[in-house]
């Protein structure tokens, strides 16, 4: 856009016009899809993708408003609403089940129903407690699956794929002793990825979380801390035995020297715990988003009746936690990057690709900053102290202490760089780890059904989509809805089935208003 264009009404005309011609030309895919991708920027609010979009603008040198991310020029959006069977703000591990699990369940617990007891490990192990994933009807239907974080493997998203657990800090026996569990009985998280279904069967896993799968007798290989393990277990060497034609890797260069097309599975940890943030890696070697995200597609492609890979930007979350907004819009533009990747790895006509997030985060974009004001910097404008003040800031969180002084008066900052690496962003309520929110976060989408999402949905509705599309699990199929389009209209005595249904639905919610109105 030319600097005087922005005076010109001409000019904004043209421009809804091309974006009218754009939907009027949109056609829906109505075909399987042979792959999915399934893309979750943990945290990754409405504003969190906003100031993204700017950010990412002005390191181009351009105002920044004006610039674009990957999945925003995707043709399908919609809204997810987030809040959990007993909590009104989610947090990860309750929003994973619904969305890879297609049931709403209780917080801080993974791949169980809400009749689960938290920290109750009988509940747990019950069957009839457990909820099975994507990933588990995938590999029912043959298809490979994969997982690719820059959190550890063994976090809430990640584990929403393969765990069933009560309490989602259970990552590994230690995390169990501290809570008096009996680990013999009651599988931790990384025991679950090696040993269980779906886990095991994994043909990709990358992400952080080598300390969680070794004992205390196994040195990290990049930091040489000793492992975290009580049983003297080293899950990773059970990893090995179980894919002999599988590779196992700790670095970049390690990832890059992968023979994929003879290579049956891979295992990448790259760091003991989380990965780095992007921009505090230069001196660990570890892979970037966009790169595991290529190598997993690369190695899931050679699957014949196609795949689901799921690719967390898990970092974006932990970096609003700490109040640090950005290096949570950095890891944004990381995640844009494999969003960007798997789009031109792949086919629009196969392959549905959706990209969500979890939750919100309490970061907002403020004031009145005039077009092109840098995103990181004061808004322009003075509170009624007469101080400036950022353009972003936090609800709550650790840079309380950055706003007001011991006496409680706002900090002038006037001469702070508020743009540094560790610039936290102000916050209004003092709390050591920022909160997430509540408000609804975007869904877009492209490829075979993506049309599907086009409103404003309930977050468990999302696995049901891809389950749809791809013709796995046990509810409703394009498959099977193609076939019935051919087939004669169904007797009389069938159609009941269909109301059955919406009376289950509906006895069911009957069933949670008591639930939690006689709560105690």
């Amino acid at each position: 856009m030319r600097p005087s264009d922005k005076l010109l009404a001409a000019y904004w005309k043209g421009t809804a016009q091309a974006l009218l011609q754009e939907e009027l030309n949109k056609k829906p895919i109505d075909a399987q899809a042979k792959n999915i991708i399934f893309f979750l920027g943990d945290g990754m609010s409405i504003a969190t993708v906003t100031a993204a979009r700017i950010y990412k603008g002005q390191k181009a040198g351009k105002t920044g408003e004006e610039e674009q991310l990957t999945f925003d020029r995707f043709p399908y959006t919609a809204l997810s609403r987030t809040y959990c069977t007993d909590a009104q703000v989610a947090d990860s591990a309750c929003s994973a089940t619904a969305y890879l699990c297609g049931v709403k369940t209780d917080i801080d617990t993974i791949g169980l129903d809400s009749n689960v007891v938290y920290k109750n490990c009988s509940t747990q192990n019950d069957a009839a407690n457990q909820v099975s994933s994507i990933m588990a009807w995938a590999q029912a239907a043959n298809k490979g699956t994969g997982i690719v974080t820059t959190t550890r493997v063994t976090h809430a998203t990640p584990s929403g794929t393969y765990a069933h657990v009560a309490n989602r800090d259970w990552e590994d026996d230690k995390a169990q002793s501290a809570d008096g569990v009996d680990s013999n009985t009651c599988d931790d998280i990384a025991e679950q990825l090696v040993r269980n279904s779906p886990g095991k069967n994994f043909k990709v896993i990358m992400g952080g979380g080598r300390a969680y799968f070794t004992p205390a007798a196994v040195l990290d290989p990049e930091t040489e801390a000793a492992g975290r393990r009580l049983d003297g277990v080293n899950l990773i060497d059970e990893w090995k035995t179980a894919h002999p034609n599988g590779a196992y890797v700790t670095n970049i260069d390690e990832l890059n020297n992968v023979a994929v097309a003879t290579t049956d599975s891979l295992l990448g940890l790259f760091s003991p715990a989380h990965m780095e943030y992007f921009l505090e890696s230069s001196t660990a070697k570890n892979p970037t988003l966009e790169e595991m995200t290529r190598t997993a597609i690369q190695m899931l492609k050679k699957e014949t009746n196609g795949y689901v890979l799921l690719v967390e930007g898990g970092r974006i979350d932990q970096a609003h936690h700490d109040g640090r907004a950005k290096l949570a819009l950095e890891e944004a533009i990381q995640f844009d990057l494999a969003v960007a990747a798997a789009l031109n790895m792949t086919s629009r006509q196969d392959t549905l690709i959706i990209v969500t997030a979890d939750h919100s985060h309490t970061m907002t974009i403020n004031g009145y900053p005039e077009r092109g004001n840098n995103l990181l910097g004061l808004s322009g404008d003075m509170g009624d102290d007469g101080k400036p003040y950022t353009t972003l800031s936090y609800a709550n969180g650790p840079g309380y202490p950055t706003t007001f002084d011991e006496n409680g008066t706002r900090i002038d900052l006037t001469n702070v760089d508020t743009t540094a690496d560790g610039y936290l962003q102000p916050s209004a309520v003092p709390i050591y780890s920022e909160t997430h929110g509540g408000d609804d976060v975007g869904i877009f989408a492209i490829g075979p059904q993506a049309h599907l999402f086009q409103g404003v949905y309930e977050q468990h509705y999302i696995a049901h989509v891809m389950a749809y599309a791809a013709c796995v699990g046990e509810g409703l199929k394009y498959c099977d809805a193609k076939q019935s389009s051919t087939t004669p209209e169904p007797s009389s005595s069938n159609r009941p089935i269909v109301v059955s249904y919406v009376l289950l639905a509906e006895l069911v919610m009957v069933w949670f208003a008591g639930r939690f109105m006689f709560r105690s």
